[in-house]
């Protein structure tokens, strides 16, 4: 399979070769047995650094696409590959396109549209839509600190620069908060973030200090199923 250009891109562009690749430089005979070759049959666009959710029974997850084709996709991950049925990626712009697993290996793995995909269509939603982070639905209990108090509180989704979470205690906008998760991550431990809206008992936070996109990943999936660190 075609691999991501080694000079690096600005988050969210996609990159084009200059022509797709044929099957035959791409494909081995041990692929062809796995079943890597199914994936592989049609023509593929290169594609750098896109950041998308793939979402299964157990969770949420960070994968990264690294090439594509009307049939299948390649995804750089940061754990084990999330299995079931159906599995769907989500990508930034909104839509959906259910997958299932062909191959893993490293840390990449390969899946393919259960639909023939419109690749053009594909790449060209991503310009429809600003640059945004992905948000990934995970809910777990925190510990809120002020200098004057100590709260409870718990996470309804997450992102690399901050998070929405439901609070009985009011914060006031732009109020300096420190955040530490209750499960003990490492990742979570004393962040310091600012409120930036709120709304009935939730608020919204940035994060003074972003999380890495490995961070994130493999903190979504530690609370989701760790089974996937192993």
């Amino acid at each position: 399979m075609s691999e991501a250009a080694s000079t690096p891109h600005a988050e969210g562009e996609w990159y084009r070769d200059g022509s797709v690749e044929p099957d035959s430089q791409a494909q081995s005979a041990s692929e062809s047995a796995s079943g890597e070759g199914n994936v592989r049959a049609a023509p593929r666009i290169t594609l750098l650094i896109r950041a998308a959710k793939i979402v299964s029974a157990h969770g949420e997850f960070v994968g990264v696409l690294r090439d594509v084709s009307d049939t299948g996709v390649c995804v750089r991950l940061f754990h084990k590959a999330p299995q079931g049925d159906p599995i769907e990626l989500h990508m930034p712009g909104g839509r959906v396109y259910e997958i299932k697993p062909v191959w893993e290996q490293e840390n990449e793995a390969g899946f393919e549209f259960t639909q023939p995909v419109d690749v053009t269509q594909l790449i060209d939603e991503v310009g429809e839509f600003p640059k945004r982070g992905l948000r990934l639905g995970v809910c777990f209990p925190i510990k809120v600190k002020t200098l004057t108090q100590t709260s409870e509180a718990v996470v309804l989704n997450l992102s690399q620069q901050g998070a929405r979470f439901e609070c009985d205690q009011a914060f006031a906008i732009d109020q300096a908060l420190r955040i530490e998760s209750l499960n003990g991550e490492r990742e979570l431990k004393d962040v310091r973030a600012k409120v930036r809206w709120r709304r009935d008992n939730e608020c919204g936070v940035v994060f003074d200090d972003t999380l890495s996109l490995r961070e994130f990943a493999r903190l979504t999936a530690r609370l989701q199923c760790p089974d996937l660190l192993t």
